[in-house]
């Protein structure tokens, strides 16, 4: 059928069932991740240990140890004594406070990863949100406050060479493959610039659908109370993680100390089970019973993202897309870098945004070779589409990490992240024709 076989066709039908119930919710999101578990061996989708690796992937591991950590900054009340600081600075505004996480997620994003920055922020977010009359906690402001976590971290992502993952794998790929080098400030010239006016405009239409909430300051109830020693010590072992993300490859560099940002955030995990408390050694920070409360779902549902994506490669789904390049040999430049952009954005919903530059970029450098149009504004649109998806939660890890928080319903971010597609989409195209 349609030139397709049996596995291409059945990979196309499961990926259509798993988009149609995140956005229906006709079952639990978490649930709909488990149908590659169910169905892609059976079916002969995918063999074992390929699946088995979706669901072990090294992100997921970095998303325990983040909720871990962030488990113990709720419990300590280490999250409301920061979450206290920030609205010191910016005001009890709720659109100052939309404004100042907004640009204290975005900015952080640049030099660390942006799955990192959302795990650190997200704590200090529903501080915000907790301190609030529960009738009042599923306002829009909830919701728009949690959606700035997870957006502002994609977009101050591309802020940066070092800020995304696939940003420095686009640059890795040039340069082996294709002989062109891409430096810290040739990415900055166009990723800072986007950046700063997607987080500018993210707030403009945040702050406009906040409608009357925005002027509100009633409803913020923390009170002023002194650091205890557990809280320093949660905080303690919270900033040497943040602290071992910053500086990983300045230490690889320098001492030659190799790790993952997955073991800096198991690291912190551990350590939270075992320093004790201010009141007796014997009590620790955590205990195991604690974690009746981390978001479990989440790191089913991120595997379930990485599984579905595994599909649509290994049956040839992303080969038969790739193929669809030959037919636009006689393309501009302009319209090109549109139809690179929207694919990149709205493939990468379902696909993580890493193996959509690692897949496509060769196929891109190729295509642009054959038609003489110039590779690195094709490759350069490509990569940051690919980390500018805002609508499913498993088309980023930030939006996976958000909407772990249960504030926020699938339906909210499609809506929002649609609009911001778009205007990244535009922008994208713009920035990238100013500045080539």
């Amino acid at each position: 059928m349609w030139g397709l076989d049996n596995n291409q066709l059945l990979a196309i039908l499961l990926a259509g069932l798993m988009i149609v119930l995140w956005i229906s919710e006709w079952i639990p999101v978490y649930l709909t991740a488990l149908l590659p578990l169910l169905l892609a061996v059976p079916f002969g989708l995918l063999e074992p240990q390929d699946l088995a690796k979706c669901y072990g992937d090294s992100n997921i591991f970095l998303f325990f140890g983040g909720f871990v950590m962030a488990l113990a900054l709720e419990k300590w009340g280490v999250h409301e004594q920061i979450a206290r600081r920030i609205i010191g600075i910016v005001g009890d505004k709720k659109s100052n406070i939309l404004l100042g996480f907004i640009l204290s997620t975005g900015l952080i994003s640049m030099w660390i990863s942006n799955t990192a920055t959302a795990l650190m922020m997200l704590p200090m977010a529903m501080a915000v949100v907790e301190a609030m009359p529960p009738a009042h906690r599923q306002s829009r402001f909830s919701v728009f406050l949690m959606l700035s976590i997870a957006y502002a971290a994609n977009i101050g992502g591309v802020g940066t060479l070092i800020g995304s993952p696939p940003n420095t794998q686009m640059a890795s790929i040039l340069a082996e493959n294709f002989n062109i080098e891409v430096s810290f400030m040739d990415w900055m010239k166009i990723g800072l610039p986007l950046s700063l006016v997607l987080l500018f405009l993210m707030f403009l239409i945040f702050n406009y659908f906040l409608g009357a909430e925005r002027k509100d300051v009633h409803d913020l109830h923390f009170h002023t109370t002194p650091w205890t020693t557990t809280q320093k010590r949660v905080l303690w072992i919270f900033s040497g993680v943040a602290f071992l993300w910053i500086f990983r490859e300045l230490f690889e560099q320098q001492f030659g100390w190799k790790y993952r940002d997955e073991n800096a955030a198991i690291l912190g995990a551990l350590a939270m089970f075992l320093v004790p408390t201010e009141k007796r050694k014997s009590q620790k920070i955590l205990k195991w019973s604690d974690t009746e409360k981390l978001p479990w779902g989440i790191l089913l549902l991120f595997g379930g993202g990485l599984a579905l994506a595994a599909v649509l490669e290994q049956n040839g789904i992303l080969e038969l897309l790739s193929q669809g390049f030959k037919h636009f040999d006689e393309i501009s430049v302009f319209l090109a870098l549109i139809c690179l952009t929207g694919m990149a954005i709205f493939i990468s919903e379902v696909l993580s945004n890493l193996a959509m530059v690692t897949l496509f970029i060769p196929v891109v450098g190729v295509f642009a070779q054959q038609t003489g149009l110039p590779l690195l504004p094709l490759a350069m649109s490509l990569t940051l589409g690919a980390s500018l998806a805002f609508m499913m939660p498993v088309g980023t890890p930030p939006n996976a990490i958000v909407f772990g928080s249960g504030y926020l319903k699938i339906k909210q971010m499609i809506r929002f992240g649609f609009l911001l597609n778009i205007l990244s989409l535009v922008l994208i195209c713009l920035f990238v024709i100013l500045f080539f």
